[in-house]
């Protein structure tokens, strides 16, 4: 089973209640809860330690400002078109787990997982590229994984990380969300900052049969605070377009992924590398390449047919292949 916090799992009906992020009192809350306006408040007490951010209104009650759009199954599979429905084996929500990557991870090492999807309002051990860290505060943003099975080994996944950040795009473009690009290998930019980032992890017979998890992060809410320790200028949906549901952007990821993973290894990444040219940041500029002991300057001159960077240095042309390597504009 998932790994998820049982006691936050018992605290989702005063959640629900206060997710409107309308003044409730202790009296009513406890009045729906049926239990004392004691234990209530014991219960709001136990919310904030996990990070959500209550506010007392004196004489009033209590809020949660803004509110939270909680993810519902119903609300999702609301808005997922027949073709989705069909290639959906399974689909998870956590209120809390350690990764979501590292869970469907599990699954497909167990010979399970192919087509499953969890989602989780939080993650305490979220993973990012490059071993680093995912801020996903509960509720801040939209944080999946999706496990997918392949025939043929792991070259038919070349560039298969840039082509889910052009699926990403064009699932945010149905909600008008503007100034959308991406950045080489696998993050999703608005005006300038991250707004999303993937991480694939294989398993498997990489000659053979092998599986993947697609992991996806989207900022969507993020509070300050939780910003604060992210490595790089972020951005979140609500800053650039707010008042698009949580449910409805799910499921229009889930419509875009799904279909994109059952045709990749025929279609491979040639048939999303011009749409990922259009979108690519830092097209025709100087950039540096970093790895753990390398650095490379040149100017960016977009990607190949593998999803692989083309980097024009003094040198000649440099191709890299993703892996432990990171892209940043070149500072003079």
């Amino acid at each position: 089973m998932p790994v998820s916090d049982s006691a936050l799992r018992q605290l989702r009906p005063v959640l629900d209640l206060l997710a409107d992020g309308e003044v409730h009192s202790g009296e009513s809350l406890g009045a729906v809860l049926g239990v004392s306006r004691a234990a209530v408040w014991k219960q709001l007490k136990k919310l904030e330690s996990y990070g959500i951010p209550l506010e007392s209104v004196k004489g009033r009650g209590y809020r949660l400002p803004g509110g939270l759009d909680l993810l519902v199954a119903e609300g999702i599979e609301a808005g997922l078109t027949p073709r989705t429905r069909a290639l959906l084996g399974e689909l998870i929500l956590l209120d809390r787990v350690d990764s979501t990557n590292a869970q469907i991870l599990a699954r497909l090492e167990k010979g399970r997982g192919h087509g499953a999807v969890m989602f989780a309002e939080q993650q305490t051990a979220g993973r990012g590229r490059r071993g680093r860290s995912w801020a996903s505060p509960f509720g801040g943003g939209i944080n999946f994984s999706i496990g997918w099975q392949f025939n043929g080994g792991v070259q038919l996944l070349e560039g298969l990380s840039l082509a889910v950040g052009v699926a990403l795009t064009r699932a945010l473009a149905e909600f008008g969300v503007p100034d959308i690009r991406l950045k080489w290998p696998n993050d999703v930019w608005c005006r300038g900052r991250k707004l999303a980032g993937v991480l694939l992890e294989l398993s498997g017979d990489l000659t053979d049969r092998c599986a993947v998890v697609v992991g996806v992060g989207l900022n969507v809410g993020l509070p300050e605070a939780s910003g604060e320790n992210i490595d790089q200028p972020w951005i979140d949906l609500n800053r650039v377009h707010p008042g698009i549901g949580r449910n409805e952007l799910a499921a229009s990821l889930l419509n875009q992924l799904l279909p994109l993973l059952e045709t990749y290894p025929v279609e491979g990444f040639a048939a999303y590398r011009e749409a990922w040219q259009q979108l690519d940041q830092f097209s025709g500029r100087p950039v540096r390449i970093a790895s753990a002991r390398q650095e490379w300057t040149g100017v960016d001159r977009g990607v190949d047919d593998t999803g692989a960077l083309i980097l024009e240095t003094d040198g000649g042309v440099k191709r890299f292949y993703g892996g432990e390597v990171s892209l940043r504009e070149a500072v003079d």
